[in-house]
């Protein structure tokens, strides 16, 4: 998949591990969008610690049963593939923060199956 290495958009979208759609976690149901619009890829990141727009830290600790720490996905590709995800991740979005940046890809390279 060469075709991605060049001038391209990162999309960051900040949500928390509890945020849900469709009773899936949200960040999961992102990744299912991504698989099916056929974007390069994404990846999820889980923070060890942030705070959020309602200015509340949100934190791992093994006292409580739930843990709302916040999750990153980011993903690479195309800027039309990616405004038009943007689009689609708008009607589901209910709150979070998502970032658009220019990026450059130097080198992507995967074995072949």
């Amino acid at each position: 998949m060469k075709g991605i290495v060049g001038k391209r958009k990162l999309l960051r979208i900040f949500v928390d591990l509890e945020d849900k759609y469709e009773g899936k976690p949200l960040w999961e149901y992102i990744l299912k969008l991504v698989k099916e619009k056929g974007l390069a890829g994404a990846t999820v990141f889980k923070a060890a610690a942030g705070i959020g727009a309602h200015s509340e830290l949100h934190t791992f600790s093994v006292w409580r049963l739930s843990q709302n720490i916040p999750v990153v996905v980011e993903i690479i590709d195309r800027e039309e593939k990616i405004r038009d995800f943007l689009k689609v991740l708008d009607e589901i979005l209910e709150e979070g923060l998502v970032v658009l940046e220019d990026v450059e890809v130097v080198s992507y390279r995967h074995r072949e199956k």
